[in-house]
Parts: C-alpha cells; structure tokens; sequence
C-alpha cells in the first residue's frame, strides 16, 4: 500500500492522522482510494477530475507534472503540496 502524508488541514478528515496507508496504481485511484476511507478528502485536493490548481503532488520524492496520471508503486510515498507562486 502506498503511504501518503495528510496535510494538516486535511488531518481533522483523518482523526488527526499524519499519514494512512491506502492501494492504487496511479494518484487518482490513490485519492479515491483515500475519499473512500476518508469522505471530503477528494474534494479537498481536486477540482472536479482534476488535481486541484493550488496543489502539486510527489511521489517518492520528486514532484510530478503527470498529476493524477502519475504512476504510484505498491511501496510509493505521496505528499501534497501547496504550490508556490511568486513574482
């Protein structure tokens, strides 16, 4: 199962959890995976069918441009992180 690290705004929907461990083969079916186990969590970090804009995702540590497509590993760690913008 790939472990994915709960952003704190997110943990009052985990019961405070840092990280769950959760089963898919690409990001989207790991946050379906995690809006099953932990209702609103999809609609916190998605727009619609897509990666909510003001979020990148990394998986084993590297960010990831695949977004929801991106392939994740049985053994894949996840993190969601606010983007940074500036100018």
């Amino acid at each position: 199962m790939a472990t994915v690290y709960i952003p704190v705004l997110m943990r009052d929907l985990t019961g405070g959890r840092e990280q769950v461990n959760v089963t898919g083969r690409t990001v989207a079916q790991v946050i379906d995976a995690l809006d099953a186990a932990y209702p609103g969590a999809k609609a916190r970090l998605c727009d619609g069918d897509q990666l909510a804009r003001s979020l990148a995702v990394s998986v084993d540590g590297v960010i990831t441009r695949l977004r929801l497509y991106a392939p994740v590993q049985a053994d894949s760690v996840l993190c969601f992180l606010p983007m940074i913008e500036g100018g």
